[in-house]
């Protein structure tokens, strides 16, 4: 069989790809979420779908509060403004 008819015609999808929830820092500072924040604390507050599913923080925004924050990745700007507040990372 020619090579042109054994190649895929739309390109490759990655069946394995982790699908996270995205959540900004300045949503949970909007939010007023103090202590400590947990997937189900960002669900009550509207910010995610579903608290089993995998969530990443971004570093958009400013966080005033020293937070504890719990969730699966965290972007390398993230964490820096969330220690400089002097807050904790934790990946759960």
């Amino acid at each position: 069989m020619p090579l042109q008819r054994r190649v895929p015609k739309r390109g490759f999808t990655n069946v394995f790809r982790k699908h996270y929830q995205i959540v900004n820092l300045s949503d949970i500072s909007r939010k007023g979420l103090e202590g400590e924040v947990s997937p189900l604390r960002l669900k009550e507050a509207g910010l995610i779908a579903n608290p089993r599913l995998p969530v990443k923080i971004l570093g958009d925004g400013d966080v005033e509060s020293a937070l504890t924050i719990k969730a699966n990745a965290f972007s390398r700007t993230a964490v820096e403004k969330i220690e400089k507040a002097g807050g904790k990372t934790e990946v759960i």
